[in-house]
């Protein structure tokens, strides 16, 4: 199993809850904001913003939060934003991708670079590990929408290029310049989706241990709590046994 996906669970299960709701919604609401200011307020006229309303929805984001983030770029209020990718490893040579949105390079750069260091890494130069993913779309929903057959003509006749069924549900992936008409397309068939979203797609894994999850935990832990910090993934990959000792 790829990394990616595994961290909204380890971190629902780690009792700050109310903490990191009000982090991610913050983090939405960015997305949303200069999502709008790039192109049209109108979701159904922004593909962007359309998706990134659609990924605050699926994360219970207030109805509020979502049309006051919206609101602040009508009326070009809040700060300027810098979209920047950071690429590094973690503990194991695990390969790391960070995005950050952010009104101030030097002050991000500074701090993912010591969150890297202090938690058993090295921040890389851009393209050190961004060769071992590749930018997908992917789209998410739960195993009760449908049996693994259903899904993949579903995902065939959208356009989607492959699909993993499993007991807890399906992840469809498609290219990245595709997710907003796959993802439409899919919800006219199956329903609205649990997530859908860019992502970062590992080609190549690294093999984790306890001692290593447990230090590239920190170290996701870590960048995440970063406010300019969107997303980090990596590129682990554990045995069940591990995961369940986490």
């Amino acid at each position: 199993m790829a990394g990616h996906s595994k961290w909204a669970n380890i971190q629902h299960r780690k009792g700050r809850q109310d903490a990191v709701r009000a982090k991610l919604f913050s983090k939405l609401s960015k997305e949303i904001t200069v999502a709008a200011k790039m192109g049209d307020p109108d979701p159904e006229k922004n593909p962007r913003l359309r998706l990134a309303v659609k990924e605050a929805k699926s994360a219970s984001c207030p109805k509020d939060v979502i049309d006051r983030a919206i609101k602040k770029s009508v009326q070009g209020e809040g700060d300027d934003y810098e979209e920047i990718r950071y690429e590094g490893y973690g503990p194991n040579g695990v390969a790391v991708i960070v995005e950050a949105m952010t009104d101030n390079r030097n002050r991000t750069a500074s701090n993912v670079r010591s969150t890297f260091t202090k938690n058993g890494g090295n921040l890389g130069e851009t393209g050190s590990v961004g060769f071992m993913f590749d930018r997908k779309g992917e789209v998410t929903y739960p195993a009760t929408v449908g049996d693994a057959d259903t899904v993949m003509m579903a995902a065939i006749e959208a356009g989607a290029e492959d699909v993993e069924s499993t007991d807890e549900g399906h992840v469809i992936w498609c290219a990245f310049t595709d997710l907003n008409e796959v993802a439409t397309a899919l919800e006219a068939e199956l329903g609205e989706s649990d997530s859908t979203k860019l992502v970062w797609r590992p080609t190549t894994t690294t093999e984790m241990d306890l001692e290593g999850m447990q230090k590239l935990m920190k170290l996701v832990d870590a960048l995440e709590d970063d406010d300019d910090v969107q997303s980090v993934t990596t590129n682990f990959e554990a045995s069940d046994e591990v995961m369940e000792q986490l």
